[in-house]
């Protein structure tokens, strides 16, 4: 399990670094509007990213 659960991780570090190797200038951009969102709306938005995240294990189990 500790092995899957690396390599997930590093999947996930993999995945993040996309955006801001092919367009950085972008994903600047949208994490400086991130930056700009109340602390509500931050917590609505990883909340669902987590039920999201979630869901789709789930379904692909």
């Amino acid at each position: 399990m500790w092995q899957q659960l690396g390599i997930a991780l590093c999947l996930v570090l993999v995945l993040e670094g996309i955006l801001p190797f092919l367009c950085p200038q972008q994903w600047r951009s949208a994490i400086m509007s991130l930056a700009r969102l109340s602390e509500s709306r931050l917590r609505l938005i990883g909340l669902a990213s987590m039920l999201l995240g979630t869901g789709l294990l789930y379904l692909l189990d």
